[in-house]
């Protein structure tokens, strides 16, 4: 829970409602927030599911007392990647969804993703109705005989399989007899990609992948430092591709059979690539953190990019508004809209099989044949009451530089550099993005805006 400079508590953040179990997510909040989130949305049919955290049991049963108490029918999907419930919400004809998960959170957290009949997250207008009833208390409770229920609704993940299934070349995967390594982090990603691989025709091995919400074998995030493991993997199995997934599977990250691990950036321009090649002129949607070289290989299709704040639900809506079909971002996630206009792991896992059994090539080369840049990022504790002043005094500082504002700031050093300092909406963090046509220089840039926002904190203090 957040306070915004006007003094106006927030409970969403960027990506749902986030923080440490049983601190700041404890049952009575999301009994709450369920009674809340039933109460603005009706007595309607809600699907529920949870990711592999520790407190997963007893946050679902909160959240479900929570909306049956306001006389809602919640439908419990079981345990299950956050894209497999956005799909199975539209699919199953829902009126809205509810996951329990942090995603890329560390362990001790956990929190509440909310879900628009349509299979993405509400947008904020509906957050923010949502918060007033919260806040206020002015959830309506049912009388004793108008309470809703509880209905199990297993087989979910076969049909979520199924659907990506119907988007990929099956026959083309089968013949290229592909060899992968996949590490879920001990996630819920391991109840789906690893099986989806097999009966798609690879050979499949996995490391991290029994669901433990401790994440004993590495943190949830899939950054490159965090995937090591999954990069000697891949080399000792001489494996065509690794692949990693965040604490929910929306995200994936790849490493080439080089045993090298790629930011998202790559991956996402090399489905852009591919996609766009076959689909001349369709717009892509992705966030002002992107790579410049997704822009550059649209205009190479002579295509448009629509840029957006960071933050999937962001993505997720402008892709709806636009009618774009494919959307991204830098940290792996991809938004297939064919198949659904979300973050998907597993229906990434499958397009990069694809593509690497059409092209005939390794994910290495693939690379190579990108517009190119280098990348680097990093992020500095503050508090979340320094947010906002922070953020003013780093456009004073900075503003007789070439600029943006759209979220946080986004400075251009030249046509082929740039630095993106932004407050992340989900962690007490500042983060900090650059890229550069040398990768040295990308480094600097985030050293030398990490010691600026820095000293702005530490003064502020």
């Amino acid at each position: 829970m957040k306070k915004e400079g006007s003094n106006k508590k927030r409970l969403f953040g960027t990506n749902g409602v986030r923080g440490v179990v049983n601190k700041e997510i404890t049952p009575q909040l999301v009994l709450k927030l369920g009674h809340s989130i039933g109460t603005f949305l009706g007595g309607k049919k809600f699907l529920l599911a949870y990711d592999g955290r520790l407190s997963n049991i007893m946050l679902s049963d909160a959240m479900a007392s929570g909306l049956i108490g306001v006389g809602c029918e919640v439908y419990d999907a079981g345990m299950m990647p956050t894209p497999a419930l956005q799909y199975l919400t539209r699919k199953w004809k829902m009126d809205s969804g509810v996951m329990i998960t942090a995603s890329h959170n560390p362990p001790e957290y956990n929190g509440v993703k909310v879900i628009d009949g349509d299979g993405i997250e509400i947008p904020r207008e509906k957050e923010i109705e949502i918060e007033k009833i919260f806040f206020k208390d002015a959830y309506l409770l049912s009388e004793w005989d108008k309470l809703g229920n509880r209905i199990p609704k297993p087989g979910g993940l076969d049909e979520y399989k199924a659907s990506i299934k119907i988007q990929v070349d099956e026959d083309l995967i089968r013949h290229a007899k592909l060899k992968v390594v996949i590490d879920p982090a001990n996630g819920v990603g391991g109840l789906v990609t690893p099986y989806l691989l097999h009966e798609l025709g690879c050979e499949v091995c996995t490391i991290n992948s029994n669901i433990d919400g401790k994440f004993p074998g590495r943190p949830p995030e899939p950054t490159l430092e965090n995937i090591s493991q999954l990069c000697e993997v891949v080399k000792a199995c001489n494996a065509d591709l690794g692949i990693a997934h965040d604490g929910d599977a929306d995200r994936t990250i790849f490493v080439d059979e080089k045993g090298i691990a790629h930011w998202g950036d790559k991956s996402f321009a090399i489905i852009e690539d591919y996609y766009l090649s076959k689909n001349l002129g369709k717009s892509v949607v992705t966030p002002v953190s992107s790579s410049k070289a997704i822009e550059e290989i649209a205009v190479k299709h002579g295509s448009k990019i629509i840029w957006t704040k960071v933050g999937s639900i962001n993505v997720s809506r402008k892709m709806q508004e636009t009618k774009a079909p494919l959307g991204g971002e830098e940290n792996g996630g991809v938004f297939y809209g064919p198949h659904q206009p979300v973050r998907d792991g597993a229906m990434v896992a499958a397009l990069m099989i694809e593509i690497i059994a059409h092209e005939k090539v390794g994910f290495s080369n693939l690379v190579k044949k990108l517009p190119l840049y280098f990348s680097a990022k990093d992020k500095i504790p503050c508090p979340e009451n320094l947010k906002e002043k922070a953020l003013e005094h780093l456009l004073n500082k900075s503003k007789n530089q070439k600029n943006e504002t759209l979220d946080g700031l986004k400075i251009w050093i030249s046509d082929k550099s740039w630095v993106l300092i932004r407050p992340s909406g989900t962690e007490p963090i500042y983060r900090i993005f650059a890229e550069a046509s040398k990768e040295k220089d990308a480094h600097n840039l985030v050293r030398e805006y990490k010691t600026i926002i820095s000293g702005i904190i530490e003064k502020l203090r």
